[in-house]
């Protein structure tokens, strides 16, 4: 059986407005959000806040890892008016910083990429002061693929490792972490001026030596945000929990992957990939300015 849930694990519940609002201006134009479909702990904080992290490309995934919420079955076809959609949300929400995902779809032969080069250029025509973050699928490996996404100019690339190599087997079959982790390293030689981003869950039965050499590897591909959470159990039909970090740990391992050289880490109970995404951009730039080079192929970092 897996441990109780710890008194240190709170979900705040969106308000009845809160929500409306959120449901009114994403799913009402046929879009769905991440922070529902992934049943985040921190639907309620980013509600009051007015934010929200746009899925695209549908509901279903083509991959069946066994920590996500997202149903695994054929998706449907891209919807060609999505990007649009988004950008409006974007507008009528009035964000500051804006993180865009999508489920993975390996059925089309680009991954999806040109439609999240869609969507990011969409937001930038109407919401041209919207910092933009993007948290892709692996491609595959296609670098073109992936150069597609940065010649549309994001500000934050986000692609998440998701736990230590030797899990992999386990919980992502289809995916590589060499290749997962090479996909971060060709973002920063191909737009170095654009912010890369990864993240891990906790509690699903690494090691402290096994996320030690996980944030010197993205420290050693020039990863720049690194984001670690606790893995909460999606489903029944979903990986165990196999153990709840306590808070003063969830600190220990942000000290250990800043000595590795990453410059911002956010690690914590309830941490995600998007959890005040904007606010750590915000961060980051302040304490690297004047360090940065400059991004000749896209991007405004």
């Amino acid at each position: 059986m897996p441990p109780r849930l710890p008194q240190w694990i709170k979900n705040r519940l969106p308000s009845a407005g809160d929500a409306a609002r959120i449901g009114r201006l994403t799913y009402g134009k046929g879009l769905a959000t991440v922070c529902k479909e992934a049943r985040c702990p921190n639907q309620g904080e980013c509600a009051a806040q007015g934010t929200a992290t746009f899925l695209i490309m549908g509901y279903r995934c083509t991959r069946n890892c066994r920590f996500c919420a997202v149903r695994h079955d054929q998706p449907g076809p891209v919807q060609p008016h999505e990007p649009r959609k988004v950008a409006e949300s974007v507008a009528e929400l009035g964000l500051r910083h804006a993180v865009i995902t999508s489920v993975t779809r390996d059925d089309i032969p680009d991954g999806g990429a040109s439609h999240f080069a869609d969507t990011i250029s969409a937001v930038r025509r109407v919401s041209p002061g919207t910092t933009i973050e993007v948290l892709i699928p692996d491609f595959q490996g296609s670098v073109s693929a992936l150069r597609a996404v940065l010649d549309a100019g994001p500000d934050v690339l986000g692609h998440n490792l998701e736990t230590v190599p030797r899990l992999y087997p386990l919980l992502r079959p289809a995916a590589s972490y060499e290749r997962s982790l090479n996909l971060l390293r060709v973002s920063r030689e191909i737009s170095p001026g654009v912010v890369t981003k990864s993240g891990i869950m906790a509690g699903v039965g690494e090691t402290l030596p096994e996320i030690t050499e996980v944030a010197e590897d993205l420290a050693g591909v020039g990863c720049e945000v690194f984001v670690i959470g606790q893995y909460l159990r999606p489903t029944r039909m979903g990986y165990p929990v196999l153990r709840y970090l306590r808070p003063e740990e969830f600190t220990r391992l942000e000290q250990i992957a800043r000595a590795s050289g990453i410059a911002k880490v956010i690690a914590g109970p309830l941490v995600r990939s998007s959890y005040r995404a904007g606010q750590a951009l915000e961060e980051l730039r302040r304490s690297t300015a004047g360090d940065r080079s400059p991004s000749p192929e896209g991007g405004r970092g």
